[in-house]
């Protein structure tokens, strides 16, 4: 099996707090794989290591058969790198970003010229091309700096919260784009903490507190939750929970969704069902709620 990625113990402490706490997995090439978790999970300080931009502090791994604690000059040669951060530099027009990451790819000038008409097209800037960085807008600006880290043809890819603040069209066009890159054989690592993402995924790394709590396929992990999801309407939800409370329910979980009170219960079938009560498919939502009220039991049992 071809592996992109590989880790064992990587950790990354700044003083006394550790942001990264013994992260191990493999990724085999090919495919689209979601770090998924809150801000301050250790999602981008996992990244940067892997990047080639941060070395561990502890622990060991490799990306595309490259030491990161040795060889990271010719990791980030290898890969693409995309970060809610990209520097675009803004007095430059479209063409001119494409044409600087180029030469910082040490591409020739005549491979350089084919490969900045084809990542335009790709991104669908064709048009914008002459405009100044400055001038477009968030979802414009994601796809140029896209288009910049891969005129290298990357056989590795790492997204760092590249999507956030842009509104749902920019994503999904964002989403198309990483799907292509996919589809002709590039590994995507992508860092997001938008559940509907993580669910375009091939396999998803849930991180909380520098940890993997759980990695599997996105289907599997919600297949994973113990026990049955109810949803039960409610104009007033925080008193339906409270009542439930009260009155001694069996309920292994319980959070409010909108209008709704959402309880999972293990074993028997609620007696609190009422009408408008459905039992429900799980959601990554709910699997992502149980694995941190979970951990977050486990960290307070004496």
């Amino acid at each position: 099996m071809n592996i992109a990625i590989k880790t064992d113990g990587l950790t990354r402490k700044f003083g006394d707090f550790t942001a990264v706490a013994g992260l191990s997995l493999t990724l085999p090439a090919g495919g689209v794989y979601g770090f998924l978790g809150p801000n301050g999970s250790g999602k981008s300080t996992a990244i940067r290591m892997l990047a080639g931009l941060l070395l561990p502090t502890g622990g060991s791994g490799s990306v595309l058969g490259l030491d990161i604690l040795t060889q990271s000059e010719e990791i980030k040669k290898q890969i693409g790198y995309v970060s809610q951060k990209f520097s675009l530099y803004s007095d430059l027009t479209v063409y001119e970003n494409l044409d600087f990451y180029g030469g910082l790819y040490s591409l020739k000038k005549t491979e350089r010229a084919g490969r900045i008409e084809k990542a335009l097209a790709l991104t669908a800037l064709t048009a914008q091309k002459d405009l100044p960085a400055a001038n477009l807008s968030g979802g414009w600006r994601q796809r140029l700096a896209l288009g910049c880290a891969v005129l290298h043809k990357p056989r590795l890819l790492l997204l760092d919260e590249a999507t956030s603040g842009a509104d749902p069209d920019a994503r999904r066009l964002f989403w198309q784009l990483i799907y292509r890159f996919a589809a002709a054989g590039t590994t995507v690592l992508v860092t997001t903490h938008f559940l509907d993402e993580a669910e375009h995924c091939d396999r998803i790394a849930f991180i909380q507190d520098g940890a993997i709590i759980a990695d599997d396929t996105p289907e599997n992990l919600k297949a994973s939750l113990p026990g049955a999801l109810y949803k039960i309407p409610s104009p007033d939800p925080v008193g339906l929970l409270e009542g439930l409370s009260a009155q001694g329910h069996d309920m292994s979980g319980a959070y409010i969704r909108g209008q709704s009170l959402c309880v999972r219960t293990v074993g028997a079938p609620p007696r609190f069902a009422g009408d408008g009560t459905q039992k429900i498919a799980p959601a990554l939502e709910d699997l992502f709620i149980y694995l941190v009220e979970k951990k977050r039991a486990k960290r307070h049992r004496p």
